[in-house]
């Protein structure tokens, strides 16, 4: 799938699970009862809508390599390295759980610059894959990722705690999103790598085709708007 279609579908898995999952399991383990406040509603979507690119991180040609120039791109061609090559071991359920709990332990032990950075660079995520920047590897497109990126972030600043309980849920619930999304394809992923065993349900034949393309990110787009509104005036 390509990056916009993962970052919409990401986007349409918070705002399902926020619509239809009680709270102390998105804080999980923090355990927090009552309902998701509106404007983390809308925060965690634009932020789960970034993770959902996480799992390109080894894929030195895809969309998270360009997105902060020369710094990612040579940080997704080491990732590769070790990761075995793309839809390797970061496309695998051990990766997920890496990440939701790499999210939680830089919550609690760094804090609120763990969470600001990490915000950053998910907004970046974001930003690129929505297309809302140009396209390519020149600085023209990496720096308007990056003044995007870090607007948002100083806006979130002032709404954001220092140690969102919904956040660890956010990242691992957008790079899960990119699995499922990557198992409808013929090439599958590893979900219990080290073994190679792949997960598989080709629906889509080709990356990129209309189908994908003209039908599934706009169906994804609108739903996630509809649960959003759902959500927020369903609230007590």
């Amino acid at each position: 799938m390509l990056g916009h279609s993962h970052a919409t579908s990401g986007a349409l898995a918070w705002s399902a699970a926020a619509a239809a999952l009680p709270l102390t399991l998105l804080t999980y383990p923090d355990m927090h009862v009552g309902d998701i406040a509106a404007v983390d509603l809308v925060m965690g979507t634009f932020l789960t809508a970034g993770a959902a690119l996480l799992p390109d991180a080894d894929h030195p040609k895809g969309t998270i390599s360009h997105v902060l120039g020369p710094i990612s791109h040579y940080a997704c061609r080491f990732i590769s390295r070790i990761s075995g090559g793309h839809r390797q071991g970061t496309h695998s359920l051990l990766f997920v759980a890496l990440v939701t709990y790499g999210t939680w332990a830089g919550e609690h032990w760094i804090g609120r610059n763990f969470t600001l950075a990490l915000v950053f660079f998910l907004l970046a995520l974001a930003v690129r894959a929505l297309n809302l920047a140009p396209t390519g590897d020149s600085v023209k497109a990496w720096g308007t990722v990056v003044i995007l990126a870090a607007s948002g972030t100083f806006a979130i600043d002032h709404w954001i705690s220092d140690k969102p309980a919904w956040l660890p849920f956010s990242v691992g619930l957008g790079a899960l999103a990119h699995l499922i999304g990557d198992c409808l394809t013929e090439r599958g992923c590893p979900l219990l790598w080290p073994l190679k065993t792949r997960t598989r349900f080709p629906i889509i034949d080709r990356t990129g085709n209309k189908m994908e393309t003209l039908v599934l990110v706009p169906i994804f787009a609108l739903a996630t708007v509809a649960l959003l509104w759902y959500t927020i005036t369903h609230q007590p």
